[in-house]
């Protein structure tokens, strides 16, 4: 069996995740983005105090659960994957039966049964909130009704009394669910929904519950954070809401994700400048600069708006990183196009960048757009792409040589070796920090002066000096 993300059953507070009698055990495969994350945390949660027990090896457990991903086709093919090596421990006898959650059912709908008649019940993403019905349905044999499908709700759902999958120093925030975004290559809106806000007192007392529980870092996401509030309140309200989350006791950090160009208010700008709490760390996806290509993408916005916007950014907010994503290969992108991309990459030197090849998804608008470009230009062009970005994530890493980091410490690798963050990294998608030294502990801020750099990577040792004005 291929190495899986399989979630490990923790130590839960009591007073959230009582000691009840096992109604049965299950293992849980959680796919996707941190959107998804959160949605399977707040099943394990859900599972826990209706006495499931979950245990770390889907073989030998009563059922598993598979929370997929469907946004591309590689993510819709390694959801199946990992479907199929689900149903072939139940064939096996290992296991009694495979529930498959999230986006590719929701994505796909009842046909993914008719696709995978062995799968014994599946349920969209909203009806996260029900899974203990489908566990109760399947353990108790039941065979009709294999499938549940809630339409996207009206009000944001609410997260709390999660059991969470992430190290309990960091934890992923989401603030909204859905978009109203009208991207032509992006099928979300048909999973997700239209963006609904989560009110500001739902997310701090979600927030509140987080840290009481030990986390130290909060991850703001969402499908668009910078749309926050403008559904609800008429009018967007992440500046507020980030001001509400510093006044929180015993938080160190928040870093923003999936912040949309449009929608950044001079007023978040100064927020984020002024907090020693928000991390001068931005991730936005601008996806491509060329105005031709922004337009067939339908992202509502150029390049100019872009660029100045970048700018102000830079000029406004000490030791900002700025991470982004581009997509290759859109319909019709032409040589000169693409030529304009990598002049801006090079220009712009994003400390942290991502490039994706165009998928085609069915359902949205782009499948209909003429001059389709071959896989293997589509390659080419994110391999240059990233050929460009490594020199500048390079000068970037060495750029921090010499200077003293405050490093929030993830794992121990070794006896007196440690792998952490500095703020200009997201877990999972960014760099590490490799750490020597003694007297330290996961989930702890130390400092770190840094040495060396192996590739993406950061090599220091613990500082017993206070931090530069560089961190």
């Amino acid at each position: 069996m291929s190495d899986l993300p399989i979630i490990e059953p923790s130590a839960p507070s009591p007073e959230i995740f009582p000691n009840d009698d096992s109604k049965g055990t299950y293992a849980f495969v959680s796919l996707g983005c941190p959107k998804n994350l959160v949605d399977s945390e707040k099943m394990l949660g859900t599972l826990a105090l209706d006495g499931y027990s979950l245990v770390s090896e889907p073989a030998g457990a009563d059922f598993v659960i598979v929370n997929t991903c469907g946004f591309i086709e590689s993510s819709r093919q390694e959801s199946k994957t990992v479907i199929h090596e689900m149903l072939d421990l139940k064939r096996q006898g290992k296991t009694k039966g495979v529930i498959v959650a999230g986006c590719l059912p929701e994505r796909i709908g009842p046909a993914l049964l008719d696709e995978l008649p062995e799968i014994d019940h599946i349920v969209g993403v909203f009806g996260r909130d029900e899974i203990t019905r489908v566990a109760d349905r399947l353990i108790g044999g039941a065979r009709e009704q294999r499938s549940l499908f809630r339409p996207a709700p009206i009000r944001a759902l609410d997260d709390r009394a999660r059991l969470r999958m992430t190290p309990s120093h960091y934890a992923y925030l989401k603030i909204s669910e859905g978009c109203d975004r009208t991207c032509t290559f992006c099928s979300i809106p048909k999973m997700r929904g239209k963006h609904i806000t989560k009110p500001i007192e739902m997310v701090i007392a979600e927030a509140r519950e987080l840290v009481a529980d030990g986390v130290k870092e909060l991850i703001l996401v969402a499908q668009d954070t910078t749309y926050y509030g403008l559904d609800l309140y008429g009018e967007v309200k992440l500046a507020e809401l980030l001001r509400h989350l510093e006044q929180i006791d015993g938080l160190k950090w928040i870093r923003l994700m999936y912040l949309y160009p449009i929608h950044f208010t001079q007023e978040l700008i100064d927020t984020i400048a002024q907090s020693n709490m928000i991390l001068p760390y931005l991730d936005m996806p601008l996806q491509h600069i060329n105005d031709t290509m922004l337009k067939r993408m339908q992202r509502r916005v150029n390049r100019d708006r872009s660029v100045a916007l970048l700018e102000n950014l830079r000029a406004a907010i000490p030791n900002l990183v700025l991470r982004t994503t581009f997509i290759t290969g859109f319909p019709g992108e032409t040589d000169d196009q693409f030529e304009e991309l990598k002049e801006f990459v090079t220009e712009m030197k994003f400390q942290r960048l991502g490039v994706f090849t165009y998928s085609v998804e069915p359902g949205t608008p782009a499948v209909k757009f003429a001059d389709h470009l071959p896989e293997e230009v589509k390659e080419a062009r994110r391999d240059e792409l990233m050929e460009i970005q490594q020199e500048i994530a390079f000068d970037f890493a060495d750029s921090l040589i010499g200077y003293e980091l405050d490093v929030l410490v993830d794992d121990e690798v070794e006896p007196g070796l440690w792998s952490g963050r500095t703020y200009a990294d997201a877990p999972e998608i960014d760099s590490t920090v490799f750490v020597s030294g003694t007297n330290v502990s996961v989930g702890e801020y130390v400092p770190v002066e840094i040495m060396a750099r192996d590739d993406y990577d950061l090599i220091g040792n613990v500082s017993d000096e206070g931090l530069s004005s560089a961190s």
